[in-house]
This record gives structure tokens, sequence and C-alpha cells, in this order.
């Protein structure tokens, strides 16, 4: 009885250690569907529409202002065009990073695109 209590002691831990690791309702798939076969972005694959989009979630993490961020991923993209950026920053927030969602929001209260 003690070697089945271990067993599903150890079981227990690592499936929380798991579930520690991973983002909180992260949906890759979900931000991949929406971004990457939506015209404008022009990724070449998953993993670089997947990388642009941690990129941006690390940004957020190190409190980029809003406006910074939105400029920078219009120049990436060679639009002038302030939806299609803010919709890849709120795609990738919302869906790769959903805890940063109140951070972003922070950031980007008072924003006025230009």
């Amino acid at each position: 009885m003690k070697t089945l209590v271990g067993v599903l002691s150890a079981g227990l831990l690592s499936g929380a250690a798991l579930l520690a690791a991973a983002p909180a309702n992260a949906d890759t798939v979900a931000y991949l569907v929406n971004v990457h076969v939506r015209p404008g972005y022009n990724f070449p694959n998953a993993e670089a529409a997947l990388g642009y989009g941690q990129s941006i979630c690390a940004r957020v993490a190190s409190q980029m202002s809003y406006t910074e961020l939105v400029d920078q991923v219009k120049a990436d993209f060679h639009t002038t065009d302030y939806y299609q950026g803010a919709y890849l920053i709120n795609q990738a927030v919302n869906e790769l990073c959903p805890a940063q969602i109140w951070q972003l929001r922070q950031s980007a209260a008072g924003y006025i695109p230009t």
C-alpha cells in the first residue's frame, strides 16, 4: 500500500510540475489559425509566426509601451495600418501569453491610433 501511495504522490507531483511549466491557457493553434493564414503578415512558416508572437509577449513582459509596440509591429510588416499591428499584438497576447493581458491593457490605456 505504501508503494502505491508513493507512486500516486510522485505522479501527482510530476503532473503539477508539468501544469506549472505550461503558460496558463496558452493556445498556439488558435494563434496560428488567426495570424498565419491571415493575409498581410506573410510568415514563411508556423515557426516564424510563433516566434514573432513570442517576441511580442517578451516585449509586453518587459513593459514596452503600447505605442512603441504598435509602431514596431507596423514597421516590421511595412504597414501604416494600425489595425493590422494591433490585431497581431492582440492575438499574440490573448493566445500565447494571456497572463500579460492586464499589462497590455494598462499600457494601451489612452492610446490614440496614428
